[in-house]
């Protein structure tokens, strides 16, 4: 995903705790229209989750019902529902729409951590399915392992509407220079 960010904005804070989090559910309730959350340790400039939805509503994601959710000090939620478009012909979550939806939540998260004039790209990602799910949603929290300057490793857990942990998966990107 691309972004737009303004001379305005403030730097990244230093802090790595994940102290506060910033509910971004398209109810009209929390982070919107630019806004920065509160001690946001990883994140440079102000992460628009209302635009990132917007840009992803005529592709793959959207297709797919994949929404972000949330924004975290160090981490990004989404989720995705279970159903006929995710589902698998025997009924339970396709395994590659769960590792849709969890690169899809480390290409928005590893680019909202880079600086203006830098882009993510995906170099690898792995995932063990470990639940069936039939119904309902999943959710996906993607925190980064390791940020560097050249390449980034996220891990993304993904829950059921129970708590119970469906899939885990790990992803490694590569900092380029934007084009």
């Amino acid at each position: 995903m691309s972004r737009t960010l303004g001379p305005d904005l403030d730097a990244p804070a230093e802090s790595t705790a994940d102290e506060r989090v910033v509910d971004a559910r398209p109810n009209g309730h929390g982070l919107g229209a630019g806004a920065r959350p509160s001690g946001a340790a990883i994140w440079h400039g102000r992460p628009d989750l209302d635009r990132a939805n917007e840009m992803s509503a005529d592709c793959a994601i959207g297709n797919l019902g994949i929404e972000l959710t949330e924004l975290g000090a160090s981490h990004l939620v989404g989720r995705m529902p279970v159903d006929r478009r995710t589902r698998q012909p025997f009924g339970i979550l396709h395994g590659g729409a769960s590792v849709l939806l969890a690169e899809t939540l480390v290409s928005c998260a590893a680019t909202f951590v880079v600086a203006p004039g830098k882009a993510c790209v995906g170099m690898e990602i792995n995932a063990n399915h470990l639940r069936p799910v039939t119904a309902g949603w999943v959710t996906g929290t993607a925190r980064p392992v390791s940020l560097g300057r050249r390449s980034q490793v996220w891990e993304v857990r993904i829950v059921d509407d129970n708590d119970k942990l469906v899939c885990i998966s790990r992803c490694t990107m590569a900092v380029i220079e934007a084009s």
